[in-house]
């Protein structure tokens, strides 16, 4: 019976101790300025996703005679597509 009690007790301190560190462990939320990262896998680099690059998609669906959507309904081949014409027109933004 003492046993029990020891381990019942060892239990309880662990739970006291793990509760609040968890709770140091969550992640932080985003800061309004960050939106969005994308991965351009052909050319192996992120891209921040915000209002600009927003514009730019935009200008992309344009030149290239397309419908106008968002970027995340857009399949693989038009993002490829889209990251390859993206490299070939920089901005002076950065």
């Amino acid at each position: 019976m003492h046993r029990a009690h020891l381990f019942a007790a060892s239990l309880l301190l662990a739970v006291a101790f793990a509760g609040p560190s968890s709770a140091f462990a969550a992640p932080k939320p985003q800061s309004a300025d960050v939106q969005v990262r994308v991965y351009d896998r052909d050319h192996k680099d992120y891209h921040n996703w915000d209002d600009h690059e927003n514009q730019t998609w935009n200008r992309y669906l344009s030149e290239n005679h397309k419908r106008e959507h968002d970027f995340k309904k857009a399949n693989k081949k038009e993002q490829s597509e889209y990251w390859n014409w993206r490299h070939s027109h920089p901005d002076d933004r950065r």
